[in-house]
């Protein structure tokens, strides 16, 4: 049973890795400087919800230490793990609720990431005023937190799927 939540812990760690790397990779020129779709949090939804709160705090701590260190440098890993962690906790508590569904736990955690950069953010550059980029990163967080949702949903019955036909 040990090898199965290892093996587990190194592909989730492994595909939201990837879907970091493929994040980078997209040109989104609609999008604000800083606005990211947040692939991998499809991943960290789905672990979750499959295996539990310290599962995903280790995998989301695992990724977001690669891809800073691999992609971003030491100002996007400062930011990415303010807002990941913001995230994280935000999802945790909304889940033990269970006044939400899957959807409405990761719109919070889109929303989240969001509010924890820009506290970072306004502590790094000392002005508050980073706050009135806000509204725009609180609206990209709910979009992408609802379709983030939606398809860490749609993951997670394939894999309940899967796991009663072995």
């Amino acid at each position: 049973m040990r090898s199965t939540k290892v093996a587990k812990y190194g592909l989730f760690a492994a595909l939201a890795l990837m879907m970091s790397y493929v994040e980078m990779l997209l040109p989104i020129p609609l999008l604000m400087p800083g606005m990211k779709l947040g692939l991998a949090n499809v991943v960290m939804v789905v672990v979750l919800y499959d295996m539990d709160a310290k599962s995903a705090f280790f995998i989301s701590l695992v990724r977001v230490l690669l891809a800073g260190l691999l992609f971003q440098g030491f100002a996007g890993l400062l930011y990415s793990l303010s807002g990941a962690f913001c995230a994280w906790v935000m999802m945790v508590l909304l889940k033990k609720t269970k006044q939400l569904s899957i959807i409405g736990v990761s719109v919070a955690g889109g929303v989240f990431h969001n509010v924890g950069q820009i506290l970072v953010a306004a502590a790094v550059v000392e002005n508050i005023k980073m706050a009135y980029y806000l509204p725009v990163l609180l609206v990209s967080g709910v979009v992408t937190g609802f379709v983030i949702g939606l398809v860490a949903r749609l993951c997670l019955q394939y894999l309940h799927a899967m796991g009663r036909k072995s």
